[in-house]
């Protein structure tokens, strides 16, 4: 299965990238291509333990308590992408938040290639709770993928 761990797929990740615009057109959801990518780069943050979230208290909220086990299997248990319009959890981004669509590629190339120093065993996802290095590379490499096809790369 693809990982955000395996250098040729961060490869192509940022090929990906790279062909975002801030013309780019959504097939789903209501992010602006600006959005998406800043998104995406809080997200890797939280998962890294970087930048805002050096000093981050993870938890795992009360639902995933329950069912979070059950879904992650289910999400990284094969090669099947992401479903549209899948809830964004604490990194929601305000509908009205504009910004430098170039700035968060950038931010977005540099963090890809952050996860090749993946350290962080503090991490819990907030709904999936505790996972391995494993989960969190297949499911990194799914998100950014999911994010991707909403604007057709």
């Amino acid at each position: 299965m693809k990982t955000v761990f395996d250098k040729s797929i961060q490869d192509e990740l940022a090929d990906r990238v790279r062909l975002l615009k801030e013309n780019s057109h959504r097939n789903w959801g209501k992010m602006t291509a600006y959005q998406m990518a800043k998104h995406c780069n809080n997200w890797s943050e939280w998962v890294l333990g970087v930048g805002s979230y050096a000093n981050h208290v993870y938890k795992q909220d009360f639902l995933g308590k329950l069912f979070g086990k059950a879904a992650l299997k289910s999400n990284v248990k094969d090669d099947r992408p992401m479903g549209k319009n899948m809830p964004a959890g604490i990194h929601v981004i305000k509908k009205t938040e504009t910004g430098d669509l170039e700035v968060e590629k950038a931010r977005w190339l540099r963090l890809i290639t952050e996860y090749d120093r993946f350290r962080n065993d503090r991490f819990i996802h907030d709904f999936f709770g505790k996972m391995t290095k494993e989960q969190i590379g297949i499911f990194a490499y799914k998100h950014f993928d999911h994010h991707l096809r909403q604007f057709g790369i």
